[in-house]
Order: C-alpha cells, then structure tokens, then sequence
C-alpha cells in the first residue's frame, strides 16, 4: 500500500520504517529542516536501539523516503497517518495545535482520485476522530474556490479511524513487530478491513523478522482489536494511566514496607505471581517519568473534569509519583545528614534505560533539589549528557565520562536510570575514590552483597 506518515519524531518514524520494512510505500512528511535533513542523510535524531540501521536499511530498499511536500504525499497515499507530537499544556491538556494544522492541511490537499482513510496516531483524547474528521472537512472545503465548493466539496472521500500507539522507548521496533494487540476505532466497515490487510504481516506474524528484533519464541498472533472510536482513544490514556497508577501503588507499600520492616521486593514477587495482579510495574523505585505516562494521565484527568466526573484514583497516582521522587533526597539525608557542601553523583539522567529522553526525568527533579538545598552535583550518563547540556543549560552540574570519574570526591552515588552498564560496575574501585561510602538504589538493581562487600553503605526503596 502507498502510505504517508505525517510527523517524523519518535512514533512517527518507527511506524514509517515497521511499514516500509513489510513492503509498502511509505512516506514520511517531516516539516522541521534540520530534522529532514538528518533523516535524509540516514540519521535518526534521537537514540533507540537499532532504529538507526533500520531506517538507513528501509530507506536504501526504496521503500521508505522523507520529504517535506505534505501536499504531494497526501495525494499518493491510500492511507495517511498523523503522528505529530501532543504534549501537555500548563493545565494538563494536552496541546492539539499541531494536529489541527495537520488536519486542515491533509484536506486541502485531497483529491477525488480515491478513498483514504486517515489514521490518528497522535495520542489524542476522545472524541479527536470527530474533531480531526470535522477539521480535514473544513481544509477540502476552504482548498476549493467559493463557486466550486457545491460541486467539488463531495469528490474527495475520506474516513478517519483511531490507531493508538503502545510503543515504549528503548524497545519500540520489538514492540511493533511483536505488540500485545493492535486497536483500531472505526465507523467504516471498509476501512477496518483495510487497516486489517495492512497489519496482516503483523497479526499472523507471516513476515521474517529483523536480525535485530528477533521474534519471541512461540510468537505467533497477535489480537487485531476492532472498536468505535472514543473507545480506541480511551484505551490508549486508560492503558498508560493504569500503568502508572501500579507503579504509585508499589512505591506506596514501599514506604509502608520501611515503617513495619519488610521488603518490597518479596513483597511484590508474592503479589505479581498472583495473575489477576502480574509482576511486571511493580518495580518501587524513584518513580515514572518520560513523555507518555504523566501526560496521558493529566489528560485523562481533563477529559473527566470536562465532564465533572471525579478522578481520585489518578489524582493519588500523580501525588505519590511526585512524592516518591523526593525519597533519595530524604534518604541522603538520613545517612549525611547535612547536604549543603556535598557533592553527589547521579548514575543515569535518562528517564528509563535505553533512550536519550529527559522529558519528565526523575533524576532532573532530583538534581535541582540537591542543587536548592545547596549540594554540588555530577552525573554521568551513558547517552543523555549532551542532551542535558542543551535542554537544561540552567542545570549548574558536573557532567563526568565514565562511572569512576562521577565517583571521585562523592559523598554519595545514587543510581537513578537502571541502565545495564551500571548492575555491573566496580564498586571497590568507585569506593575508593569516595569521600563517604554511600551508595542510594533508587530503582532497586544494584547487587546489595557485593555493594557492602566493597565496604560501602547501601540503601535502597521499600528495605
């Protein structure tokens, strides 16, 4: 199929290339002149594991090509993805200016020539599908001439259908290939069926898989979800806000878990294995970050309030969040008591693992606390140094290289992105470059034996 993918960031340019790597035509329509131009050269502006090679592999096949020519592309398309960014307003909305502009300007560009089916990729609240379908009316309508509005208005035919997003960063191409399901939202019985036809590869796993994203053993389907379309919107923030709300639960019985003498850990093996609860997001830790998880909840919140319906649940999910992001700081000061004066080195700026993403990042607050209550900060990072330069130029930190260059003159470490490089650092080395011996799991990774083994102080959440 002849696909356009409108937006080239991150959810926008993982779709073009899964879709030209199963064979269709795609192109992807990127309005930015700096990022356009990268992408045309073969890099990606942003880091996720093999995304790169990925996208320098479609493209070199042919089948996968960037322009910015929304107009040109359009046209070719049969089907048309918006994938612009939302992000969240001061009040939580989230900020749709950028759809509204893709919308008007996809029907200016339509024709007569055949039916497209316009997907919202763009994590969008509900009712957006009859909202962008209003707004791609109003830019056929307006592309048209005053005298031939009553005749021409009808030719182009379109529908619009709701595809949600479950990508995570830092495994979004293994997510694509291998999701959990795929949710389409129409009205049109036709469209369904070609949505269908373009995830067939996916849905009964019939295409050979990337050497990079391997197929998981006895993979073989994958559930194609069909519904209307403010319950294919509403899956998408119900999804992420559940999501959230189990890691606030688990950081919650954490801080009980330190009043009564348990462990968190024990705690949540015993009550993941129970499959009505499952395992997974119940790692306690310094809490959710990132771009999706705290503005698909605040938008989630606004939607409710439009309606004057309560959202407890989510308001206590967002409180302990913020809450838990403060606990290092509290447990540094148990152990150094005092902290203006010293200096503390944070393993991890990235809000999770395997990505450059500082949007939300828990080691940010963290930093800026520390800096407030006058400690001197350092952090190391294996990929989002220089991106935190740029971002938060305001930042007044250290940025070191490596894990022993952070640790030299500390009173403290503490670990917030539990990226892989660091469960496997010498801590008897590190140790010796340390002012204090004191080391903070704030996601609860690190091996404590070897830790105290190294003559170090360990502390970590909910033990």
């Amino acid at each position: 199929m002849d696909i356009c993918v409108i937006g080239a960031g991150y959810v926008g340019l993982v779709t073009s290339a899964c879709l030209a790597y199963l064979g269709n035509q795609v192109t992807a329509v990127e309005a930015n002149p700096d990022r356009l131009g990268s992408l045309k050269k073969g890099l990606v502006p942003f880091f996720e594991p093999g995304l790169q090679e990925f996208v320098k592999e479609t493209s070199e096949s042919g089948y996968l090509k960037f322009t910015d020519s929304l107009d040109s592309a359009v046209k070719a398309a049969d089907i048309i993805f918006i994938a612009v960014g939302t992000p969240s307003l001061p009040n939580g909305e989230p900020d749709l200016s950028q759809v509204m502009v893709v919308a008007r300007a996809i029907g200016g560009a339509l024709d007569g020539s055949k039916r497209r089916i316009i997907v919202n990729k763009s994590t969008v609240p509900v009712g957006s599908g009859n909202w962008v379908e209003m707004l791609v009316s109003q830019g056929v309508q307006n592309a048209q001439p005053v005298p031939a509005r009553a005749s021409r208005a009808e030719n182009p035919s379109f529908t619009v259908v709701s595809n949600p997003e479950f990508l995570r960063e830092g495994s979004a191409i293994t997510d694509s290939f291998y999701p959990d399901r795929i949710v389409v939202g129409a009205s049109d019985e036709q469209a369904t069926a070609t949505m269908k036809k373009l995830y067939e590869p996916i849905i009964n796993q019939t295409f050979d898989a990337p050497s990079f994203a391997k197929r998981p053993e006895g993979f073989k389907h994958v559930p194609f979800v069909v519904t209307d379309l403010a319950s294919a919107e509403l899956i998408k923030y119900s999804a992420n806000a559940f999501l959230a709300m189990k890691i606030s639960f688990a950081n919650e019985i954490a801080g009980l878990c330190e009043k009564v003498g348990a462990d968190i850990r024990q705690v949540a093996q015993g009550i993941g294995l129970d499959y009505r609860i499952g395992k997974a997001f119940l790692n306690a830790g310094v809490g959710w970050g990132g771009s999706c998880f705290g503005k698909d909840v605040s938008a989630l919140m606004q939607v409710a309030k439009e309606y004057s319906y309560p959202t407890s649940l989510l308001e206590a999910t967002v409180s302990v969040n913020e809450r838990q992001r403060l606990v290092v700081i509290k447990k540094l000061q148990e152990e150094l008591k005092i902290l203006k004066g010293r200096t503390v080195g944070l393993l991890g700026l990235s809000f999770k693992p395997d990505t450059d993403d500082l949007r939300d990042a828990p080691a940010i607050t963290i930093a800026y606390q520390l800096l407030k209550m006058g400690a001197s900060v350092k952090a190391f990072d294996p990929v989002s140094n220089d991106k935190a330069r740029v971002q938060h130029p305001n930042l007044e930190i250290t940025y070191c290289d490596n894990a022993a260059e952070l640790a030299q003159d500390c009173d403290a470490l503490v670990l917030v992105t539990e990226w892989e490089v660091f469960k496997n650092l010498d801590f008897k080395t590190l140790a010796k470059g340390m002012r204090w011996p004191l080391i903070i799991d704030g996601r609860n990774v690190l091996n404590e034996q070897d830790i105290v083994d190294a003559g170090l102080t360990y502390r970590g959440v909910g033990h």
